[in-house]
């Protein structure tokens, strides 16, 4: 019977186990299909708190989410209960998870989202940064061309600015971030909620600084930068 199942957008944590919702349990150990961005994360979850199994789990990776959607939303049309996760956060926010819910809402099939810890929120909340408005911008492109023109796409808003970021491209990043915008305050945030959190806050040049003093940058990054306002800019 078409649309008689339901899709549940479950978030899960960032990094501490323990921030996983009571809901967010429930709703994983009694759901017929899990579709896992990676399975081996979310078996994690499974065995900490000594879950049920569902009795199938599938991937769902950005490799093949276009024809995994299909495929799931099969299993709805059945009357199956799918709970959908990510490596880690929300799907759908720079994770997969798009293409199935834009399905799912074509097809009138119900989606429930289960809210949890993210890292874009949590490192708005702790930069020091205006949070009364935000652009959240994802992952910028790899190449620094497209890059620049991706920051340049917001240099004139006075809305906070958030992206994420890879360990290997954070300086450049911040360096192009630096010329395009200006010297404004940012904060660059390691390793959310995980044993080795850290924060970096100041302008951009001087955590740019920081950062090339940095033997070693690892972990998950959230940069969180200052809108186009003159009290953010320059000391």
């Amino acid at each position: 019977m078409v649309g008689s199942g339901k899709l549940y957008i479950v978030t899960t944590p960032i990094g501490n186990l323990e921030d996983i919702s009571q809901r967010a349990l429930n709703i994983l150990s009694t759901v017929d299909v899990l579709a896992s961005e990676d399975t081996r994360i979310t078996r994690k979850i499974y065995e900490k708190f000594q879950l049920n199994s569902p009795r199938k789990i599938i991937t769902y990776n950005l490799n093949n989410e276009e024809r995994s959607a299909d495929g799931i939303i099969n299993l709805l049309d059945l009357g199956l209960k799918v709970a959908l996760c990510s490596s880690a956060g929300s799907p759908g926010l720079s994770d997969p998870g798009y293409p199935l819910i834009r399905k799912c809402c074509e097809k009138d099939i119900p989606v429930e989202v289960v809210p949890g810890a993210s890292a874009l929120l949590i490192a708005l909340v702790a930069s020091g940064i205006p949070t009364s408005s935000f652009i959240f911008k994802g992952f910028p492109p790899k190449k620094e061309g497209k890059r620049k023109v991706f920051i340049a796409e917001d240099q004139s808003t006075k809305h906070t600015l958030i992206f994420y970021e890879s360990p290997f491209r954070i300086i450049k990043f911040l360096r192009d971030a630096l010329e395009v915008l200006g010297d404004r305050e940012c904060a660059v945030c390691f390793e959310l909620t995980k044993k080795y959190e850290e924060i970096k806050r100041g302008y951009l040049s001087e955590v740019i600084k920081q950062l090339e003093e940095k033997e070693n940058i690892k972990g998950e990054i959230t940069i969180v930068i200052a809108g186009n306002h003159p009290k953010f800019f320059n000391k």
